[in-house]
């Protein structure tokens, strides 16, 4: 049975971290040090001394117990790789992940990250009370519920963050147009996050918004495709703001829709020696004809960029709004004996011309900021400008 998937979430997030696995022991059947360590034959380590000494001089032995300093060493292990993407998930924890990209949770609904070190808004999803409240991607993470976060790490500050529904907490976020930190106090929902939605503006545009390439897309935007294929619609706004990733076999299917087939989708390069995989466009190409430009900012990540940038390099579309977050690396997450999981990052991707957006982002053709004064009008200055060179398009 293939226990793998292969995503680009950014979801250094709402899951907790807690590491990979000791040399495939089984943990949580024994207590004590000897039979921790009695699989390795390695009673004298430094793994196992350091645990005997925790056992006999922790002020409170009753908190010591062989699955949670496993779990701990797991952690350790992982977080040494410094990927931030490279995680352990206990079983409750992978719970929680599957749970977000299935589309439902319950939380404030805000992917987070560590972006030049500090704690950072990847994007608020789409109908969530963070994006009702006003949080937008790009804010920094200044306190959660006074405690300060500047040293704390993603997964901590989701244990912080996500809780019961009907239960609030109150972000402290710094933004460039704010002069210091303003608190936003948030209650607590069942986030169901939708794929897609589409409609049609100015009478022959289609505006497709892909919140997130989960598990339901591939059916979501076929449905609305054939919609739109059957609409007055000549033209599209692929709309790919906050829209933090997901699977890359979904990415992979939505672009057949806008590539030609055999159309290059995106570069895996593995750090083993193993020779590149290209992932290609393989669908129906429908929308390979139609003009087209996208939109991206701050919250377009991983999938999300992938597909932009395929699009940019194979057909010369337009990316409008700002530069996008900058997530270029591949995931494997692979499910272990006891529900819980390991989400290792298997190689970095590269878009059809050959470049690297990890850490830099995708730069847009046109660059166009919403402030905060737009959206408090209810304006949005990129779709119009989408709109405007559509109108120029043939």
């Amino acid at each position: 049975m293939d226990f793998t998937k292969k995503f680009l979430f950014v979801s250094a997030t709402i899951i907790i971290f807690a590491g990979i696995f000791i040399g495939g022991f089984y943990y949580g059947r024994h207590s004590s040090a000897p039979e921790i360590c009695q699989p390795f034959d390695i009673k004298s380590s430094v793994f196992c001394t350091a645990y005997r000494l925790l056992q006999q001089k922790f002020v409170d032995p009753s908190k010591i117990s062989a699955q949670n300093i496993v779990y701990g060493a797991i952690s350790g292990m992982a977080q040494s790789l410094g990927d931030p993407y490279t995680v352990f998930f206990k079983p409750e924890d992978n719970k929680k992940f599957n749970e977000e990209l299935s589309g439902s949770f319950d939380g404030v609904g805000i992917e987070i990250g560590t972006k030049d070190g500090q704690l950072t808004v990847i994007s608020p999803l789409e109908g969530s009370p963070a994006q009702a409240a006003g949080i937008r991607a790009g804010d920094v993470i200044v306190k959660i519920d006074g405690k300060d976060a500047s040293s704390i790490t993603a997964d901590q500050a989701v244990t912080l963050i996500r809780g019961p529904k009907g239960t609030s907490v109150t972000l402290s976020i710094y933004r460039v147009s704010f002069s210091k930190p303003k608190d936003f106090t948030i209650t607590r929902q069942t986030i169901e996050i939708p794929s897609l939605k589409w409609e049609l503006i100015d009478g022959n545009i289609a505006r497709i918004n892909i919140y997130q390439f989960g598990s339901n897309l591939n059916t979501d935007f076929n449905k609305a495709a054939l919609e739109i294929l059957k609409s007055p619609a000549k033209k599209i706004v692929l709309d790919l703001r906050n829209d933090p990733g997901g699977f890359l076999d979904m990415c992979q299917d939505v672009a057949g829709w806008f590539l030609p087939k055999d159309s290059v989708v995106v570069k895996e390069v593995y750090g083993d020696g193993q020779a590149p995989d290209v992932l290609k466009a393989e669908g129906n190409a429908e929308f390979s004809k139609y003009p087209i430009v996208i939109l991206i900012n701050e919250g377009s990540a991983s999938a999300s960029e992938i597909l932009a940038g395929a699009l940019r390099d194979d057909r010369g579309i337009q990316l409008i709004g700002e530069k996008s977050f900058g997530k270029g690396s591949v995931q494997e997450k692979i499910d272990l004996e006891d529900t819980s999981s390991i989400k290792i990052t298997v190689a970095k991707w590269y878009t059809p011309s050959g470049v690297s957006i990890s850490e830099k982002g995708l730069m847009p053709d046109v660059k166009l900021d919403i402030t905060d004064d737009d959206i408090t009008k209810q304006k949005d200055p990129q779709l119009d400008k989408a709109i405007e060179i559509l109108g120029q398009m043939q």
